[in-house]
């Protein structure tokens, strides 16, 4: 039973490694639904976390489907997190009827080793999921990320069994999007899965992090956005729940 956390800065990836998750998904643009990081945010979280470290490998918004310049964007971020010295990627490449692109998932596959891939929710956008579970496996990916075809994983708690059953052990089902820590419980005992997947964001001017407050922000501009910082103690209830639910060792 472990957690990842899907980290949109270097400050939730160590607050990910201090409530005690197994793995950090690095990305940018929560809006967006996550975006490739820059190479100083993947550098610098890299020495700061020694827990692992996946970042996720996706030029742009959109769908997965991407021409050769963005292939080429793709395996070039992959060389870089490599030699950043992560523990994985996150990825996902479509064809244009929204199938699996095995033979570029393969190529990913290839150019990540030995670093391991995991399946992000391009396969939440795929027309048949059993087909996609397959080909996914085929191409060498150790884990799929999937929210059961649902914009949220607790609605799709039937579903996600059936994929953790038809996966058999040959690669990991891990359900993400929506999980918090009033539906833990209830995702690991109807799913079966063992790895789960949330950010537990908040906004940063929520978070109990005064040294990133500004004394003086301009009224008139109001284009600056939003930061987003998991919250630590709602990331600790979750890892609390899960550690209950680990067998004990004799």
């Amino acid at each position: 039973m472990v957690l990842e956390v899907c980290a949109f800065n270097i400050q939730s990836a160590i607050i990910a490694e201090k409530v005690g998750a197994v793995r950090a998904e690095l990305c940018d643009n929560p809006i967006e639904g996550g975006t490739t990081p820059s190479y100083g945010a993947i550098h610098a979280t890299r020495r700061k976390i020694s827990i692992e470290l996946y970042p996720i490998i996706r030029p742009r918004a959109g769908s997965y489907f991407y021409d050769d310049d963005e292939f080429e964007i793709i395996l070039k971020d992959i060389e870089m997190c490599r030699q950043a010295g992560c523990d994985g990627i996150s990825v996902g490449i479509q064809n244009k009827d929204g199938t699996i692109d095995a033979g570029r998932l393969r190529m990913i596959v290839d150019a990540a080793y030995p670093m391991g891939v995991t399946c992000n929710r391009a396969f939440d956008a795929v027309p048949d999921a059993f087909a996609a579970l397959e080909t996914i496996i085929d191409c060498g990916c150790e884990r799929i990320l999937t929210s059961g075809l649902k914009s949220a994983a607790p609605d799709a708690m039937d579903f996600i069994h059936e994929l953790v059953k038809k996966a058999d052990d040959r690669i990991i089902i891990m359900p993400g999007a929506g999980i918090n820590s009033g539906n833990i419980e209830r995702m690991i005992n109807a799913t079966g899965a063992r790895e789960f997947h949330t950010s537990g964001r908040i906004k940063m001017n929520d978070a109990a992090t005064p040294e990133h407050y500004v004394s003086y922000q301009n009224p008139a501009i109001l284009d600056i956005g939003n930061v987003y910082v998991s919250s630590e103690d709602e990331l600790r209830k979750i890892v609390d729940i899960l550690y209950s639910k680990r067998p004990v060792k004799e």
